[in-house]
């Protein structure tokens, strides 16, 4: 390629509308910051999945009580815990 052509490709490559220049302040990211999404942030003591095996009249009393059941019985189980210290 002569230098001629080099300079018109160049010219070409800066007046194209569709693909302007990156700006020289512009910040590039890694394929793993673009992958990460948006979300609650991270808590020190995230809650474990368990399986638990409760009689059927305690879980239908606590759906019975409304949405939000598991995290009412979460903190019921903890102050049973701490009153048992």
């Amino acid at each position: 390629m002569s230098d001629e052509e080099d300079a018109a490709l160049t010219e070409a490559a800066r007046t194209d509308r569709d693909n302007p220049p990156v700006p020289a302040d512009a910040r590039f990211i890694s394929a793993g910051e673009a992958r990460r999404r948006p979300g609650r942030p991270r808590i020190p003591s995230p809650k474990q999945q368990v399986t638990l095996r409760l009689d059927q009249e305690v879980i239908e009393g606590m759906r019975a009580l409304g949405t939000g059941w598991q995290v009412r019985v979460n903190a019921m189980l903890k102050a049973w815990l701490a009153s048992a210290k």
